[in-house]
């Protein structure tokens, strides 16, 4: 497989906001700053949506329970989610990149891919871009962003966590396969942890380890995603940044290290799972009509069930009341669950029905 020489002129920039919901929060509240803050719910089924970095030195990290998260630091901070504010700031950084690009593909509130082979400020260069970019950020909202400079949407968006938080790195064409294969594949987007463990299993821990198995090898252990894998352990993805990217779903599972039987636990692990959900259904600024119950039982068979509704499920009580009641006739469950999922589909905006995006293997 070789690679498309017109990719090697093409210039991409993905920037990432720094703990976005966490960051505006210190900013509108300075006795935050410098401490360890988590947003979400404090509750004994609460989840966290975002963490300062204070936050994470201590292991604390979002779509974490809670409970989990304060015992690891029990000096904690949590703040309720304020969406309409992110939301209000997203608006502002979105509008700065439309400044510098006609082809931009937002991946959520905080986070987005930027094609600026076009030059149309006459900066010179797209990591100059890019550093106007994250200056014009800090100075219209407060807040600081990291950017990744690349020839590829794949390599941009490693390297934009490369050099975190308010960080800038770029990757030029001759230095891509390298940069690849010296990384863990479990920081490959699009590689979740139950991949990683997979790949571990076959011995592949780094870009190089899945760059020297064969195409072959690929497509016997990880389907139709073996071709995009292919490529990108070789610093290789031909993928436009597409200004209208939709998603297909967006939700959350869990595994529990015990199987749940007790109605009380498997209503609390529900509603904890609906709390990560609607997380990344904020962050992606999304509402669907469409809501999917998954579940595993113990002699690991998988049941889905799914529920539309007319006109959107637009919060997050609504969406777990279709999961109770899509639950509900399932149980008991003999041996008790060992997964949970709520997945929000049938994607809707301005009236659309969106499209499938890239999939993510979890």
């Amino acid at each position: 497989m070789q690679r498309d020489r017109v990719s090697d002129h093409r210039k991409i920039i993905h920037v990432d906001m720094d703990a976005f919901y966490a960051s505006v929060e210190q900013r509108d509240a300075p006795e935050l700053r410098g401490r360890p803050v988590a947003v979400g719910g404090s509750r004994a089924r609460g989840v966290v949506a975002a963490a300062s970095y204070e936050a994470r030195e201590f292991g604390v990290r979002s779509a974490m329970p809670s409970v989990v998260a304060l015992r690891r630091c029990p000096s904690l901070v949590f703040v309720p989610p304020r969406f309409d504010v992110y939301r209000t700031v997203s608006r502002q950084i979105h509008a700065i990149f439309a400044d510098y690009a006609d082809a931009i593909e937002p991946l959520s509130l905080d986070e987005a891919y930027l094609d600026v082979t076009q030059d149309r400020r006459a900066l010179g260069s797209a990591s100059a871009i890019a550093a106007e970019i994250r200056a014009r950020i800090k100075a219209d909202t407060g807040l600081t962003a990291s950017a990744g400079v690349s020839y590829n949407k794949f390599i941009a968006k490693l390297a934009s966590d490369q050099n975190k938080p308010d960080g800038l790195c770029v990757i030029p064409p001759a230095k891509g396969a390298a940069f690849v294969a010296a990384l863990p594949v479990k920081r490959f987007h699009g590689i979740g942890p139950v991949t990683a463990e997979k790949m571990a299993r076959l011995d592949i821990h780094t870009g190089a380890d899945l760059r020297d198995r064969p195409i072959e090898f690929l497509r016997a252990h990880f389907g139709s995603y073996a071709d995009y894998l292919y490529g990108a352990a070789r610093g290789v993805d031909e993928r436009p940044v597409r200004a209208e990217r939709r998603a297909k779903s967006v939700g959350a599972e869990r595994t529990f290290d015990t199987n749940l039987t007790d109605p009380a636990a498997i209503d609390a692990a529900l509603a904890g799972v609906a709390d990560a959900a609607w997380v990344r259904i904020e962050r992606g600024n999304v509402r669907g009509r469409t809501a999917t119950l998954k579940v595993r039982r113990a002699d690991f068979q998988t049941l889905t069930r799914a529920r539309s509704v007319t006109g959107t499920i637009d919060s997050r009580a609504a969406l777990l009341d279709l999961g109770r009641g899509l639950l509900a006739p399932l149980l008991p469950m003999p041996g008790g669950i060992r997964l949970l999922g709520l997945t929000l589909s049938g994607i809707l905006r301005d009236g659309e029905v969106e499209q499938p995006a890239l999939p993510l293997l979890i």
